[in-house]
């Protein structure tokens, strides 16, 4: 029997954010979205009424921040897990998140990569946590710990099987020191941008390459792509 997705209830000031984090939490199974809000007031009325498993919190919000939004979360009787997404890198806040019992916090701009990395360990930790006796050892306990560690997916499809197209995209990200847009892209091996972002889509999507959301002051965030490599700092 599939097990029910986990809800997931997103919190980001930002409309056009808010809704981009929607569109990749719904790429990973095992979670559904059940809500956006976008001030500390309606994140509170929502998970209140939608009883969320977890909440993705942005901290900068317009009336609360969002780690006092937890803070509040916290004192009701069943209250959701907790992820912090947000632009905040100062060490306070870092700390005071810490405090919180988030289960990851994921400064922007991040990839769809981190993201799905982040939200599977705690899926599946949670799922152990589901299929253990009332009383746990210290090795079920370690486990637990060790699942909520997020680890990189294998790279794929194989390289030398990628068609010339898509082969001629990895090896311009490959060969630059910063991410590339598709226009970029386009520019550099001149194709259309549309053939460039079909091709950087599909790479995307099969692992071989991360995809980078670039936050700016105002509008839609810029899309960049880079080499998705195996990390050693998680």
């Amino acid at each position: 029997m599939t097990p029910e997705p986990m809800t997931v209830l997103i919190v980001d000031d930002d409309f056009r954010v808010a809704s981009l984090h929607e569109a990749f939490v719904q790429r990973i199974e095992g979670f559904r979205v059940v809500g956006k809000a976008h001030t500390s007031a309606e994140a509170l009325k929502l998970a209140k009424s939608l009883q969320p498993d977890l909440v993705l919190m942005d901290i900068y919000l317009p009336d609360v921040d969002g780690l006092h939004t937890l803070q509040e979360m916290l004192r009701w009787p069943s209250p959701p897990a907790a992820m912090v997404i947000s632009a905040a890198n100062d060490v306070i806040n870092v700390r005071a998140a810490l405090r919180l019992g988030v289960t990851h916090y994921l400064v922007k701009p991040f990839s769809f990569a981190q993201l799905a990395e982040r939200l599977v360990a705690y899926r599946d930790a949670s799922a152990h946590i589901d299929e253990l006796p009332d009383e746990a050892t210290q090795g079920d306990i370690n486990h637990i710990f060790d699942l909520m560690r997020p680890t990189a997916a294998p790279l794929r499809p194989e390289l030398s099987r990628l068609a010339p197209t898509l082969q001629g995209v990895y090896d311009a990200l490959n060969a630059s020191n910063t991410p590339l847009s598709a226009t970029e892209i386009a520019e550099d091996l001149g194709m259309s941008r549309a053939t460039a972002q079909r091709s950087l889509t599909q790479l995307e999507q099969s692992g071989a390459i991360a995809l980078e959301l670039r936050y700016g002051r105002t509008g839609r965030p810029e899309h960049r792509y880079s080499l998705r490599r195996r990390r050693t700092d998680q």
